[in-house]
């Protein structure tokens, strides 16, 4: 099976956000309303944190890192789930069963990377953009926990369609919308496991880092860092 992982190369990133709305786009996740946001309610599976870094001699700068799910080989949160609503897929994803959670939001708090929402209202879109949600991506209700998923969606079409075609996977034809959107060519997607993909070769560069490695839940999406600095979010 495939190691699905991302690399996000911090040099080529320009913080344009265009990978946010790809995201909420594609995964159906519904805009916060003024409430919502001033809450801090507002769910985004895919959102810019700061990131603050320092090199020798200079003042400490800050930039802005995207940050989905990094769907961890030894993920915290799937532990701490008393109904197994959360789990890692025999692709190597983190899923999240939404009709099987109830809500108790362990998992959110056993995320260290912040990356899990609770959903506390009924999702709702201003006229005409309900027209615009996605068929292949179901509605989350009230009252669930919700987050990146890699847009396994996609991946169950690469498979259909490879498979319709009597040929396996192949790199490029399971991309996530992020990766699939960023201009700046930032962000790769594809098989750690594949000595010859792209994401494989970058994974092993000397500028990439993953974020809070020493907890050892071995993310599956890597940064390449600004050159020879290193940094805390």
């Amino acid at each position: 099976m495939a190691r699905w992982g991302m690399v996000i190369d911090l040099d080529r990133c320009t913080a344009c956000q265009a990978c946010v709305v790809a995201c909420q786009v594609e995964n159906n996740v519904p805009p916060p309303g003024a409430e919502q946001a001033e809450s801090g309610r507002a769910i985004s599976w895919l959102r810019l944190v700061p990131f603050q870094h320092a090199e020798q001699g200079r003042q400490p700068e800050l930039s802005l890192v995207p940050l989905p799910c990094l769907h961890c080989d030894h993920p915290p949160c799937t532990k701490v789930c008393p109904v197994k609503a959360t789990q890692v897929g025999e692709d190597g994803l983190v899923a999240q069963v939404y009709p099987r959670c109830i809500g108790c939001r362990y998992c959110t708090t056993a995320c260290p990377y912040t990356v899990r929402h609770f959903n506390w209202d009924r999702p709702e879109w201003p006229e005409p953009m309900e027209q615009a949600l996605s068929p292949d991506v179901s509605v989350r209700p009230r009252g669930v926990v919700e987050k990146c998923s890699f847009c396994h969606h996609r991946l169950q079409r690469a498979k259909d369609q490879a498979r319709a075609e009597g040929r396996p996977l192949r790199e490029g034809d399971y991309v996530p919308a992020c990766v699939e959107t960023c201009p700046a060519e930032a962000m790769s997607f594809g098989d750690l496991d594949d000595p010859g993909s792209s994401v494989a070769r970058l994974s092993q560069s000397p500028r990439a880092f993953r974020l809070l490695e020493d907890l050892g839940t071995e993310p599956k999406v890597i940064y390449l860092s600004k050159g020879e600095w290193g940094g805390e979010v």
